[in-house]
């Protein structure tokens, strides 16, 4: 009887090893034998399963990617009330700080979309389905009369997205340039001048906006 294979469980053992190299010392000089030590395997056992250390990183980016999109998707599904949704999405969407293994991930990876197609095309399917997600969640509260929108919901979503983005560079940096709840009051602040509503000052959510 033949034995099964386990080029699955190796590719999957390579893919967190990856993971786990990038977020420690970041993509800078990084080497497929830094990869292999990690695993625990030679470089040429790294080569078998992925032809390039490229190949590699793009599948610890497509992983990270669906993680974090999955999550927001999933957290956005439970929760009925679109104000509180809004509120869970800018929440969700904001790392921690520099010990947030997946947005930290999805920024360093995020750096090979400057010339890489296959990694540009990656995190525009990213930025696209949170800018989906964004509006969805707009569109629910205008449409029940809770939002008063003061442009489409694609273009706020668009901007929420930017604006998350460029506030979770700054918390992840070596030096961040501003703290985790100030960067949620600064979206909480946009949010609410685009759907009229005071998110802060919705019942049962004071939790992550206090101080800055």
């Amino acid at each position: 009887m033949a034995r099964p294979s386990r080029a699955r469980e190796k590719r999957a053992d390579l893919v967190a090893a990856a993971r786990d190299v990038v977020f420690q010392r970041g993509v800078v000089d990084l080497r497929l034998r830094d990869v292999a030590e990690r695993a625990g395997m030679s470089t040429g056992s790294v080569l078998y399963y992925f032809p390039a250390l490229a190949d590699l990183l793009r599948e610890v980016q497509r992983d990270a990617v669906e993680r974090f999109c999955v999550d927001r998707e999933e957290a956005a599904r439970r929760e009925p009330d679109p104000r509180r949704r809004l509120l869970g999405m800018i929440r969700a969407g904001l790392p921690t700080g520099r010990d947030d293994e997946l947005c930290v991930l999805l920024y360093e990876l995020g750096a090979y979309a400057r010339r890489d197609p296959a990694y540009a095309a990656e995190h525009i399917r990213l930025c696209e389905r949170q800018v989906a997600l964004y509006a969805s969640v707009l569109e629910a509260g205008a449409a029940t009369g809770v939002f008063t929108l003061t442009r489409d919901a694609t273009t706020l979503a668009r901007t929420f997205v930017m604006l998350e983005d460029g506030m979770g560079l700054h918390l992840t940096q070596a030096v961040p340039t501003l703290d985790r709840r100030q960067a949620e009051r600064l979206l909480l602040a946009a949010a609410s001048d685009a759907t009229g509503v005071d998110l802060e000052a919705v019942p049962g959510t004071t939790e992550g906006v206090t101080g800055g």
